[in-house]
């Protein structure tokens, strides 16, 4: 690959653009507010007080409709719950959402 006369030669092509238009305003956001609505009501979140004699399955079954759901339950009081086992008469247990609609 030599220098070929009989090929082109674009090694001193350039190239550019220009316009004549006047370039766009800048964006003006300076009035612009933030907020958030909602229509949908908010809910407290359901709670079951344990009482002697009770399992996690137990109130599963009698709150949820299914002793299988036990592990929502667990699972939404992770914080004061260690062991599904070792659950207290009196403690105020939280319920998954869904708990008003047994399913």
């Amino acid at each position: 690959m030599g220098n070929d006369p009989n090929k082109p030669n674009f090694s001193n092509v350039q190239s550019g653009v220009e316009t004549t238009a006047p370039p766009p305003p800048k964006a003006d956001f300076s009035n612009v507010q933030a907020g958030v609505q909602s229509t949908a009501k908010v809910a407290a979140p359901e709670t079951y007080t344990v009482a002697k004699g009770d399992s996690l399955s137990k109130i599963a079954k009698k709150v949820l409709g299914n002793a299988n759901r036990w592990r929502e339950i667990f699972d939404a009081n992770r914080d004061q719950l260690d062991n599904p086992d070792l659950i207290q008469p009196g403690q105020v247990l939280k319920l998954p959402a869904d708990a008003g609609s047994k399913a």
